[in-house]
């Protein structure tokens, strides 16, 4: 009641001092919303999350188990900062995934440059243009760089050195066929089991050795370079054949005597004046 009894001058004309007091001090209204703040945020989620998506397209386009695996851990990373429950529903998921990776072969890394798998279904000879291409491609879809610090970028490194590693496997005609060798259980890598029994072979390879210990200039080495690499071609054909045809025994000869040739084509290539030579088998 006693509001009502107040003149209304008096109060006017505090109103008006507080007006201009207000004045000195207000604040821009653009500062004092928080919208303009959280717009600004938002579009930065959005620009984070674009990548996940364009790579699980291409994952998905390639059907490259990798990048596929990798793709979920970002969603599933993604969606457990939203809400810790998917974390939960997203773990069982993941770990499937990653057991259905490992089961994988290099092969099923490049699914455009080899369809078909591996021998006896698919060729063993392999367009080394083509698959450094698709290599590149999911390089760029696995890179460690792409994805955040922690476990999600741990699994980018993984995912890129077995890239890597299935790459330089594929791209070589002999670590190709030791690889092809050793997923039927045959180490042919290990020296243990990589004797020759062939006795005319062996002179032959000591016979090259020397001629490249005695060669007096790197002109010297031309015909043995030249003899040398045809021996290669000959025997990538030999072994590609029997690899096709599923010959274990005879690919593994093979797989033998290409590693002398490719070691001497090693050594011709490392050769120095006066330097022994000394070839690995």
């Amino acid at each position: 009641m006693r509001s009502s009894l107040v003149p209304i001058r008096p109060l006017r004309r505090v109103c008006d001092a507080c007006k201009q007091q207000q004045r000195k001090h207000a604040t821009p209204k653009c500062f004092t919303h928080p919208p303009t703040s959280v717009a600004a945020v938002v579009p930065r989620r959005h620009f984070t999350s674009r990548p996940s998506t364009s790579i699980a397209s291409s994952a998905h386009k390639t059907q490259v188990s990798n990048s596929i695996s990798l793709q979920t851990r970002r969603t599933a990373s993604t969606s457990s900062a939203a809400s810790p429950e998917a974390k939960t529903e997203e773990a069982p998921t993941e770990a499937k995934q990653e057991e259905a990776s490992d089961q994988k072969t290099h092969y099923d890394l490049f699914p455009q440059t080899l369809p078909a798998g591996p021998p006896p279904n698919g060729p063993f000879a392999i367009d080394t243009r083509t698959l450094r291409r698709e290599f590149l491609t999911l390089q760029a879809i696995a890179h460690p760089d792409l994805a955040p610090a922690g476990a999600e970028k741990r699994h980018a490194e993984a995912a890129s050195a077995r890239i890597n590693e299935a790459y330089k496997t594929l791209s070589h005609p002999l670590l190709r066929a030791q690889y092809l060798l050793s997923l039927q259980g045959f180490d042919v890598a290990n020296e243990e089991t990589a004797r020759v029994e062939d006795p005319a072979l062996l002179m032959l390879v000591l016979e090259t050795r020397e001629a490249i210990e005695e060669a007096g200039a790197e002109e010297d080495l031309e015909p043995l370079r030249e003899e040398n690499e045809l021996r290669i071609r000959e025997t990538e054909g030999l072994l590609g054949a029997a690899m096709e045809r599923g010959d274990l025994d005879e690919a593994r000869v093979l797989v033998t005597r290409l590693r002398y040739w490719v070691n001497i084509r090693e050594s011709i290539q490392n050769w120095e004046r006066g330097k022994p030579i000394v070839l690995e088998h």
